[in-house]
């Protein structure tokens, strides 16, 4: 795909989260592999948790080989029992828990509310919205006793009006409501919750979708790129990386004062 603009995402060793332990629940090939490996590159004993133990054990695998420290615990997340199990392993093995990421997603059908079929809407709403609430349910005691921090990965879709988005909507702007209402809750006790809104990341799921687009079309996948690029104010899209060092970051004490926000990371694709 030439002519596509790759900035590269900084890819240095911070230690901002040295000595702690990151739980990051939902972790895939893509953000959830970049936050999980963006962690232990920070210092961080990373817990890996998603339902497909294969991914798990790649990460872990990359993690461990860049000499950091993973431990893998397939979950379903949609499970009160699995995600008790989740927390119960993480302090049996670390004793404490210092952030929870929030990463598990599913993408709802892409068509008008309206038509979308509700047993599809609330198994979106499950995964979405509710797993996030149920770990930091679970967790919420350790958390407090480490003042420790929740980060929850939202959407660009909160902030636009792209049509056939409308369940995720619904179940993404439920998720910032959450974060926000879970930091009027657990602030008195010392822990943060923020959400990062991503954009499109330029990662294989939006690579594929481009090269769909342009071959609909009959035109190179870097034009797909350029026209949605264009809408933002850097002029390109962002990368895994780009969101999980934001993750990071609130993730630190870097970010002691910050909570209750939901920070925007998409070059500038939408502003608030």
């Amino acid at each position: 795909m030439s002519g596509m603009v790759d900035a590269g995402a900084v890819r240095t060793r911070l230690p901002l989260l040295e000595g702690k332990v990151v739980v990051v629940a939902g972790v895939g090939p893509g953000l959830g592999r970049a936050i999980a490996v963006r962690s232990a590159d920070a210092g961080a004993r990373v817990i890996l948790a998603a339902r497909t133990e294969s991914r798990l054990d790649a990460v872990a695998e990359e993690i461990r080989d860049s000499g950091g420290t993973a431990l893998c615990v397939p979950t379903d997340l949609t499970e009160a029992a699995s995600v008790q199990a989740l927390a119960d392993r993480a302090l049996s093995e670390f004793g404490r828990v210092d952030a929870v990421v929030h990463n598990a997603f599913v993408q709802p059908a892409y068509v008008g509310l309206l038509d979308a079929a509700p047993d599809d809407v609330r198994q979106g709403i499950d995964i979405n919205l509710l797993s996030s609430l149920n770990l930091t349910r679970v967790v919420a005691p350790a958390l407090v006793e480490s003042q420790g921090s929740v980060v929850m990965i939202n959407s660009m879709v909160i902030r636009n009006q792209l049509p056939n988005f409308g369940a995720y909507r619904v179940m993404k702007a439920g998720l910032l409501a959450l974060a926000r209402s879970l930091s009027v809750e657990l602030g008195p006790d010392g822990v943060r919750v923020n959400s990062v809104a991503p954009g499109y990341i330029w990662a294989d799921s939006v690579k594929k979708m481009f090269e769909r687009r342009a071959e609909e079309r009959g035109v190179d996948p870097a034009v797909v790129y350029a026209e949605v690029a264009a809408d933002t104010d850097l002029r390109r899209l962002p990368e895994p990386d780009d969101i999980a060092n934001a993750v990071v970051f609130l993730a630190s004490d870097f970010a002691r004062a910050i909570t209750g926000q939901c920070l925007d990371v998409n070059c500038g694709h939408t502003h608030h």
